[in-house]
């Protein structure tokens, strides 16, 4: 279905009756394995996506489906427990649409995760990486069909949709906790079947250094409505071709896991400083 404002302001206005005068100021949105963070939050309120009006509903493993508002750290979030994906089914503006929802909200910046295969066989799996850019070709762009001028330009400029001094506070916060922090470009995907080891031999080639099923939609929309975005890719597995094995989602669960504890000691430094 082609989203009017009119839907995105029904949904906000449905989420504002549960959360009363509470104001978002970041948004952060958790992948696979990562949702974890959502249940730090302080005197949470928690409201499933299945009762948020026009909300798509998570499917995917490892995504509970639902947005936590509440205090982390100081700050005040909107947390979304678990994404959508172009691959269950639902159209790019969809995957996208609690983006919008928030900033309605009032948030002014993205924390967006996700778990993906490391392309770059200098790194290893287990490691976080900066998302410094991006690459999304060959699939349509959830800014598709008639622009939503309250939220943005028809022709939106993409040179910094992952804010630049965000990068530096991320790599800053790495240094004081020692954290080995990777930098590199994402490529999407749109999945479900991971990638091929030919595809993954032509995103090296293309520059990537991650392949992944998501985060690429939700970063579009958002620098269309001026958000600002942090964003960090844990690379959960190898990607196809690499090692002589195959890929399973268990595998990127497992490594979400070990992650779990410097991934959300980083994601928790800078979002106290947003």
């Amino acid at each position: 279905m082609e989203y009017t404002y009119a839907h995105y302001e029904e949904s906000a206005a449905a989420l504002r009756r549960r959360i009363g005068e509470f104001r978002p100021r970041v948004l952060m949105i958790l992948g696979s394995g990562l949702g974890f963070l959502g249940d730090l939050v302080e005197e949470p309120v928690a409201v499933p996506y299945g009762e948020i009006p026009h909300f798509p509903v998570s499917t995917a493993p490892g995504h509970q489906g639902r947005m936590v508002f509440g205090r982390l750290r100081g700050v005040e979030v909107a947390v979304m427990q678990g994404r959508t994906h172009h691959y269950e089914g639902y159209s790019y503006q969809a995957v996208a649409y609690g983006v919008r929802v928030a900033r309605l909200l009032g948030a002014e910046r993205l924390i967006v995760t996700n778990a993906a295969g490391c392309v770059n066989t200098a790194w290893r799996a287990g490691e976080l990486m900066l998302i410094t850019d991006h690459i999304k070709i060959f699939m349509e762009s959830p800014l598709r069909g008639e622009n939503l001028d309250q939220f943005g330009p028809r022709f939106p400029d993409s040179s910094h949709l992952y804010t630049p001094a965000l990068g530096e506070l991320a790599r800053r916060k790495a240094g004081e906790l020692g954290v080995t922090l990777r930098e590199g470009v994402y490529m999407y995907f749109p999945g479900p079947q991971y990638e091929t080891p030919a595809e993954v031999r032509f995103a090296r080639l293309a520059g990537a250094d991650a392949v992944g099923m998501s985060t690429a939609p939700e970063v579009i929309v958002a620098g269309h409505c001026g958000m600002e975005v942090l964003g960090f890719t844990l690379l959960s597995n190898m990607a196809a071709g690499i090692l002589d094995q195959p890929l399973s989602e268990d595998e990127v669960l497992e490594a979400a896991g070990a992650a779990r504890e410097h991934f959300s000691a980083l994601v928790l430094a800078c979002l106290e400083e947003m």
